[in-house]
């Protein structure tokens, strides 16, 4: 009887442990934070983008972890780079090139990144801008804060030929943080980290803000007085080189000629640092937030902006091209036990990687359908060999590839460029037609797509003109004869 009664205590014993195991394994499942913040470009300080730049939260989050310094959008913009890095299927695969395209009908089946962790027993919560504007996936998230509407400038603010230029809209706004939609969707984050015994989570934070319109508080235009701005160097005759696609692209005639005319370049480049000004303090509140919660030391932390921005440079505005300065934007990421404090990675990578690294470093599944690649082996060892470029798609059939070195790009007429990063950081002499780089060409081309899905439908709603397609898809006759990929 003894002797059956130990036994029996002894199974007991090793069930509850296998009980205490389980349960901890549950517990030492990481967290994510996902800090997506729209039209950031490479001028954060970290990055070194504009001497005038003061980010010191996104800095700091930098130097906790690992710093991408080559980092590319898979689309410059919106909508095919979000839908992108969330389904994990690139523009050239799914259809989805322009702002105009909803990913879900092409995608049906398709798991987004929230939606994996949620069919993996974590909470998906999400707030702001994560997925583009209308188009936000429900069904990926369990709960889920979209973006209210913000302050509006007075009159006078409005009717100042200061606030304004084309399609490039700025202001000062006399208001508080408090009323402003960003500030609340970090608020939503923050209450999210402030309640303790949650399950593993994905969290995402959409802060809107540098996007147009750069309307906010006055004390961040303040941080820049206009008279110290310092504008990008454009050169005068840097298109001169460029292909006719290219300059379609690039459209001095638009956005840039209604800068220099109304003498508003000084003040869009003042309201552009505003507005990351104030972005920074909001993902600072939600640093700060996870920095007093539960959550701190088992939480991956990452933090990108969805493409970069263009303020003149190539006589161009916004993102829309397949230039460095529309492509390049803030990847940084924390991840406790893995990555090393102030390190920095110079491959060249693109964001469809993060989906699978993220599979990789919480132990899900890796979906099948992935086009990226895990980034894990990078942020243990940021110095080793990384043979795959980046790979941007801006409408079908036109396409940048970046390695560690060289840009190469090429339109769907055919056109090319190519810029020798070593030589030409700022990809003013354009190479293509060099016969010596030939063989980089063809070694570079090599990933370029050969599969390039036909456009997927566009939105009817937004009545998108013909004349805008054709701009940004870089169509039209080539000066030489077509080589599409």
């Amino acid at each position: 009887m003894g002797r059956a009664l130990l036994c029996l205590m002894l199974l007991l014993s090793l069930i509850l442990c296998g009980e205490t195991r389980v349960e901890a394994a549950e517990t030492e499942r990481p967290n994510v934070l996902f800090i997506a913040v729209d039209d950031l470009n490479d001028w954060i300080s970290c990055l070194g983008g504009h001497p005038d730049c003061k980010t010191p939260n996104i800095d700091r989050l930098a130097s906790r972890g690992l710093l991408f310094t080559n980092s590319h959008c898979a689309a410059p913009a919106c909508n095919p780079s979000r839908a992108a890095l969330l389904t994990g299927i690139r523009p050239c695969n799914s259809g989805v090139y322009l702002n105009s395209q909803p990913w879900r009908p092409v995608m049906q089946d398709v798991v987004t990144l929230p939606q994996h962790f949620r069919n993996h027993g974590y909470q998906s919560i999400g707030s702001g801008k994560i997925f583009h504007g209308r188009y936000n996936d429900y069904g990926s998230w369990d709960d889920y804060l979209k973006q209210t509407g913000d302050p509006q400038p007075t009159q006078a603010v409005l009717k100042d030929p200061h606030s304004r230029a084309g399609s490039i809209i700025w202001g000062v706004l006399d208001t508080q943080d408090q009323e402003m939609s960003d500030y609340k969707m970090a608020n939503y984050a923050i209450d999210f980290l402030s309640k303790p015994d949650q399950k593993p989570f994905f969290l995402a934070c959409g802060i809107y803000r540098p996007h147009m319109p750069w309307q906010v508080p006055r004390k961040y235009y303040d941080m820049y007085p206009l008279d110290k701005i310092q504008l990008p160097n454009v050169p005068e005759h840097d298109l001169d080189d460029i292909p006719p696609a290219g300059v379609r692209m690039a459209n001095p005639g638009g956005d840039h000629a209604k800068i220099l005319k109304t003498e508003n370049w000084r003040y869009a480049v003042q309201a552009y640092l505003a507005s990351i000004a104030f972005a920074d303090v909001q993902v600072g509140r939600v640093l700060d937030a996870l920095d007093a919660s539960p959550y701190a030391n088992n939480t991956i932390v990452v933090l990108w902006g969805d493409h970069g921005w263009h303020l003149g440079e190539k006589k161009h505005w916004r993102k829309f091209s397949l230039w460095e300065e529309a492509t390049r934007a803030p990847l940084m990421m924390v991840v406790p036990g893995v990555t090393q404090a102030g390190t920095k990675c110079d491959q060249a990578i693109d964001f469809m990687n993060i989906y699978p690294t993220l599979c990789e470093l919480c132990e899900l599944p890796r979906g099948e359908h992935l086009d990226g690649i895990s980034m894990v082996s990078l942020l243990k060892d940021p110095a080793q060999t990384w043979e795959r470029p980046a790979l941007t798609t801006h409408g079908r059939l036109n396409h940048a590839v970046r390695d560690n070195r060289y840009r190469l790009i090429r339109y769907q007429n055919g056109d090319e460029e190519l810029y020798d990063h070593s030589q030409d950081p700022m990809e003013w002499k354009n190479l293509a037609d060099d016969p010596q780089y030939a063989e980089t060409k063809e070694r570079l081309a090599k990933w370029f797509p050969a599969k390039n899905a036909p456009d997927a439908p566009h939105d009817a709603s937004l009545g998108k003109g013909k004349k805008k397609k054709k701009r940004q898809q870089g169509k039209g006759k080539s000066k030489k004869k077509s080589a599409q990929p």
